[in-house]
């Protein structure tokens, strides 16, 4: 038996499953952590970032993404602190910058109130995020694309380029890809975000009272109280 070990997450104390990621732990409690490289079925990544949070306390807290870091026994985690959320904008500018025209993104850009893109857009198309090599050899079980080379040269596709015969066409790869989710074709930085099919952010989320712990609910609950 794997047992179970006591956590606080966002201030509530509970008992989950040992072996649990602080990713599935949070889910199961029905807290929302954003993720991007993440997808039921295929093992954690931890590539695209997205799912960082804040565990620890004071000087000692630290980010860490949550769909590879396990639980532990009193670890204290918050998914959605001033920092958390400052971080994660970062990474969706980072995000957009090279690939500013994936559905995905833009999505979860307009969901965390980013409204322009401070960096250069790369046009690369590929964030690497690691999804289709796990689709093809965790789901599909060919193993007909991976990742080759390193750090700038680092790209995904098949052994010396050469057309793999373990490949059957099934489409997984593309199915989910971010950057083959297509939606906007700007391409001007000021219009890489258009946020027309998400919800604005809650306006609480960057006043002061919320500072270490913001508002995770949708609807948020600080904003649907009636006003004095």
């Amino acid at each position: 038996m794997k047992g179970k070990v006591t956590v606080t997450i966002n201030g509530l104390i509970v008992e989950v499953e040992k072996g649990m990621t602080i990713l599935e732990a949070a889910q199961f409690l029905g807290f929302p952590i954003p993720t991007l490289c993440h997808m039921e079925g295929l093992s954690p990544y931890g590539a695209c970032r997205l799912c960082v949070v804040e565990i620890g306390e004071g000087a000692r807290a630290k980010l860490v993404t949550s769909c590879t870091y396990p639980v532990e026994e009193g670890l204290k985690v918050r998914t959605a602190s001033t920092r958390v959320l400052r971080a994660r904008k970062m990474i969706l500018e980072l995000l957009l910058a090279s690939c500013p025209q994936s559905k995905i993104i833009q999505d979860l850009a307009a969901a965390h109130g980013v409204r322009q893109q401070r960096f250069r857009q790369e046009h690369e198309d590929c964030i690497l995020c690691g999804l289709c090599v796990r689709m093809c050899e965790e789901q599909m079980m060919a193993k007909a694309i991976g990742f080759r080379n390193r750090g700038e040269k680092r790209s995904i596709g098949t052994p010396f380029d050469v057309h793999s015969e373990t490949c059957r066409l099934c489409g997984g790869c593309m199915y989910v890809c971010p950057a083959c989710q297509l939606r906007c074709t700007y391409n001007e930085p000021e219009k890489a975000i258009c946020g027309g099919c998400e919800n604005l952010t809650p306006p609480c989320i960057e006043k002061d009272p919320f500072d270490d712990m913001m508002c995770y609910m949708t609807p948020c609950v600080a904003c649907e109280q009636p006003k004095n």
